[in-house]
């Protein structure tokens, strides 16, 4: 910011931080936008241009209902434009003491049902295949607008088409305990991946106290075994934080069992931060070296096993969506959502196909197409392009479709969902010649990048 502000140039802040803590030392004299607020940058560009200091940190609410968030339809630009990131409510029920989110996000918030729906038939008829639902807390949907994640799920569901695909987000394991009978049967559906993230960040009992997580070691286990059990080949993701204050040698060593009896393919591994303004950072701390000494030790447990060596020969489905990191292959995941490296062949993006695994890594496999395989593709309308807009405002989707409005306009295009195998482009209102010109194109942009951040940032250790 500092830097920023040496040369010149205007800062907007966003998220959580700013939202939590917005008078630390360091946020003085910035524009910040809060959690809620998102849909106001462009008056919040604006002012900033102007050498304003803007401030947009206050609550929505409808007839005093605290409203769930920024808006689902608002204008974006995805990072993948075959994954649509939804989220389907912010806020928690929980209060953690290691938490910053609750400050940032308050107490649960839910989107109504028919709306999470409209945004993914969207989606789709974008040219998506496949579908992440996030938040700090998928197994609490609904419990503030009177439905529930079971009920969510199934409409979703309807929704998707034969070759596209659902992943849940993180669930605390409180909120999934009474649904797991429902839950099982939704993730054996064959449009859902068999994959959820269930954090337990410790197998003492004493320290999930200290950190008011609301469940105990068993309730955890209870989870997974009871998915094990209905969800064949499910995988289980969760994550640990060491040296939590408090944590005993032996506390910790009941986590090191918890790895070691469930091998979860996937782990995250947390080193404690006190987070300013936490009750945890007023506890008293472990010291530095503990804390290094148990993480490294975690660490070397997790990769002392292969979770994949198995599966060497099998023939999976696998839906593939993204080059990897190296741009050496494409990168697939199957019905568990475990990742698939496969050919760098174009034809494959976006497709779901048949392969044979013939290597396993650590984190991956790696497949062969089976050339008699079928090849599935999720929808008949082409994917956006990468950094092409997505949904429009009530403002423009109401706009007659016959007049002069409705033109192409290069620089910016709009695309507008008439039919699956068609588009049209709206010239907005600041595309005209005008003074307003750079002020309003540049804050479009920059709403849309953050609303791809401010849906694709959830975590839960905030």
């Amino acid at each position: 910011f500092r830097k920023a502000q040496e040369g010149n140039k205007k800062v907007v802040l966003a998220g959580c931080v700013p939202q939590a803590q917005p008078r630390q030392d360091y946020l003085k004299g910035l524009s910040i936008i809060g959690v809620q607020q998102i849909d106001r940058v462009v008056e919040v560009v604006e002012e900033t241009i102007k050498g304003h200091s803007v401030r947009l940190l206050g609550q929505k609410k409808d007839n005093g209902k605290r409203l769930g968030g920024a808006r689902l339809d608002l204008p974006k630009i995805r990072k993948n434009p075959l994954i649509e990131i939804i989220s389907i409510n912010t806020g928690c029920l929980n209060a953690c003491t290691y938490c910053k989110t609750k400050h940032a996000r308050g107490d649960l918030a839910s989107y109504p049902i028919e709306e999470l729906v409209d945004r993914a038939k969207q989606s789709f008829q974008e040219g998506v295949c496949e579908i992440w639902l996030t938040s700090e807390d998928t197994g609490a949907y609904g419990r503030d607008i009177g439905t529930d994640l079971p009920t969510l799920l199934w409409k979703l569901v309807e929704a998707i088409p034969e070759g596209a695909m659902l992943r849940l987000g993180m669930t605390n394991p409180p909120y999934i305990l009474e649904h797991l009978e429902e839950m099982a049967k939704i993730l054996n559906h064959p449009r859902v991946y068999a994959f959820l993230h269930i954090p337990v960040q410790s197998a003492s009992d004493s320290v999930l106290m200290d950190m008011k997580r609301e469940y105990c070691v068993a309730d955890f286990k209870r989870v997974v075994d009871v998915l094990k059990e209905k969800v064949p080949g499910i995988t289980i993701a969760t994550d640990i934080i060491c040296g939590f204050p408090g944590e005993t040698d032996e506390d910790f060593q009941e986590t090191m069992k918890l790895v070691e009896q469930y091998r979860f393919p996937s782990l995250f591994i947390n080193q404690f931060y006190p987070r300013p303004g936490t009750p945890a950072a007023k506890m008293h701390q472990v010291p530095a070296a503990v804390k290094k000494q148990r993480t490294k030790d975690l660490s070397q447990l997790f990769h002392s096993y292969n979770p994949y060596d198995h599966k060497v020969g099998e023939r999976q489905r696998v839906l593939v969506t993204e080059e990897s990191f190296d741009s050496n292959y494409y990168v697939a995941h199957n019905p568990f959502y475990e990742q698939v490296l496969v050919p760098k062949d174009p034809l494959l993006m976006g497709k779901m196909v048949e392969v044979n695994i013939y290597e396993a890594g650590k984190h991956f496999m790696k497949g062969q197409p089976v050339s008699d395989a079928r090849v599935y593709t999720a929808t008949i309308t082409r994917p956006l392009a990468k950094g092409e807009v997505s949904g429009l405002t009530e403002e423009f989707r109401h706009t007659p479709q016959n007049g002069a409005n409705w033109k192409a306009h290069p620089s910016a295009e709009i695309p507008v969902k008439t039919s699956f195998s068609s588009r049209m482009v709206l010239q907005l209102p600041w595309q005209q010649e005008g003074s307003g010109l750079k002020i309003l194109s540049v804050s479009l942009a920059l709403l849309a990048v953050l609303v791809m951040v401010y849906y694709g940032g959830m975590k839960t250790d905030m």
